[in-house]
């Protein structure tokens, strides 16, 4: 025991560095309880930007307290040990820790953030995913160049140096790069004019491009095909394309022609105000739109009307289950006239002959 007290008594550093991490264990120990504890208040509540502190803290905290920890002991340990150069960096690599916990931080909050901004759990009115991944990039990208350049402050470098190199290297990376530039101001322009979002079914009628859009990045744009394929698109070319947005409808439209046959003609009036008194009638058509049914064409095998008007739902599937629901009632209302759809005929009539006279002459 007494060697042991003899030996600190010589190395007192040992005993400092020993309590400092000692301490720092306990005062980790005593944030994650603290945590816990914080956890349970909040989760009876629903904010998002409470949570998002709460899980973004979480990670860079404990990993500071440790940090902290560890510098200062090797700081103590350092000051016994005066011929080990390693030491005189401790405080510049704290500074830098300390740095990259705070931006740690950052990005954890900013993803918390994105993903849940568009969570209708946690807003009244949650944010397209586009829009807050698109701000979320940004944010992300400032707090990345933020703390290397504080980084490289920390280093010794200067900022100004290092700002005037890049604008001198930009100009050649400029020329260098004008593709990738051109997609990355293409994406800045998805962003803010937002023709389409994540999720939306688009196509180009310019183009065979046609699916639903998986991811909008700054140099791609991610679709998915109805057959599966992922088509990765450059956001350049949306600058000089014209894109067309079915998700964005407001209505689907049902125009289809039907035929009788001439022998049907005297019922066409019937048939064409039952047809269109059905459709008016029918919940899933919105009548506050145009709704048409008349008699238009002599065709050559029919006479013809067409029925126009438009469905309340843009579901794609639910559209076509309306569209068959009407086709079968308007094929009803044809039969119930006496009546008949017709298909390509054709009619041979054959001029009968003269019936034969006899002659006057002997027999």
């Amino acid at each position: 025991m007494s060697n042991i007290f003899e030996y600190f008594g010589e190395h007192a550093w040992a005993l400092e560095v020993f309590l400092i991490v000692l301490g720092t264990a306990a005062v980790r120990l005593l944030a994650r309880i603290a945590f816990n504890r914080l956890a349970s208040e909040l989760g009876k509540t629903h904010n998002l930007y409470d949570d998002a502190l709460l899980e973004a803290a979480r990670g860079p905290i404990g990993a500071g307290i440790w940090v902290l920890g560890i510098s200062f002991a090797a700081q103590a340990a350092g000051g016994a040990a005066e011929q080990a150069e390693v030491f005189e960096y401790v405080e510049v690599l704290r500074d830098v820790a300390v740095v990259w916990l705070l931006a740690w931080f950052a990005l954890r909050f900013i993803r918390f953030v994105e993903t849940h901004m568009v969570d209708a759990g946690y807003r009244e009115m949650p944010v397209d995913q586009t829009t807050a991944s698109a701000i979320a990039k940004l944010l992300r990208a400032t707090v990345l160049i933020s703390a290397v350049l504080m980084a490289l402050q920390a280093f010794g470098f200067s900022i100004s140096g290092v700002l005037a190199f890049g604008g001198i290297g930009g100009i050649a990376v400029g020329f260098a790069a004008r593709d990738l530039l051109a997609n990355f101001f293409g994406a800045l322009m998805i962003f803010l004019d937002r023709p389409f979002a994540v999720g939306d079914w688009v196509r180009s009628p310019d183009r065979e491009i046609e699916g639903t859009v998986e991811e909008i990045g700054w140099r791609l744009t991610r679709i998915r095909t109805f057959d599966k394929r992922p088509l990765y698109i450059p956001n350049s070319v949306f600058t000089s394309l014209a894109v067309e947005n079915p998700s964005r409808m407001q209505n689907r439209r049902i125009y289809e022609t039907i035929g009788l046959r001439y022998d049907d003609i005297g019922v066409m009036d019937a048939v064409v105000a039952e047809v269109s008194s059905m459709l008016q009638a029918h919940e899933a058509i919105d009548t506050q739109q145009t709704l048409m049914v008349n008699f238009v064409a002599f065709s050559a095998s029919s006479v013809d009307f067409f029925m126009y008007c438009f469905t309340k739902t843009t579901a794609w599937v639910e559209f076509h289950e309306i569209k068959q629901d009407i086709l079968l009632k308007v094929a009803e209302i044809i039969e119930r006239q006496g009546a008949e759809i017709a298909f390509p005929t054709q009619t041979l009539w054959v001029q009968p002959e003269p019936p034969l006279v006899p002659s006057d002459g002997p027999a």
